[in-house]
């Protein structure tokens, strides 16, 4: 007989009751410097590369960070991972080039929702 014949019904039971993981979509985040020196403002915009960006209510909304301090401050609030050489890069692109992309970052639709990158 196989594992499975074996379960109890409530280890089906409490199988069920568990939550299903939630869907996550593939992106990057997009960040263009306006300015220089105490002044400078950016604007982060994440950009899905799902195929429906619709499906999961993913319009992208700009945020904009006023400082250097506010952007590191958003992207730590993402979860963005620095020690990772694509993001240092993406940084460094910023200050000299002005403008970079952090890639591949995943996202539930709440996670979006909730640090205003969708429209709701």
């Amino acid at each position: 007989m196989s594992a499975a014949s074996h379960r109890s019904p409530l280890r089906s039971m409490m199988d069920a009751a568990l939550p299903s993981e939630k869907p996550r979509t593939r992106g990057f985040l997009h960040i263009v410097r306006h300015g220089s020196g105490g002044g400078t403002m950016y604007v982060v915009t994440y950009h899905s590369l799902d195929r429906n960006p619709h499906a999961l209510g993913q319009l992208a909304s700009p945020m904009l960070a006023e400082g250097a301090t506010t952007l590191i401050d958003l992207l730590e609030r993402l979860g963005v991972d620095f020690r990772l050489s694509e993001v240092r890069e993406a940084l460094e692109d910023i200050l000299r080039l002005g403008s970079a992309n952090i890639p591949d970052l995943w996202f539930t639709a709440e996670q979006l929702v909730q640090s205003n990158l969708t429209d709701s």
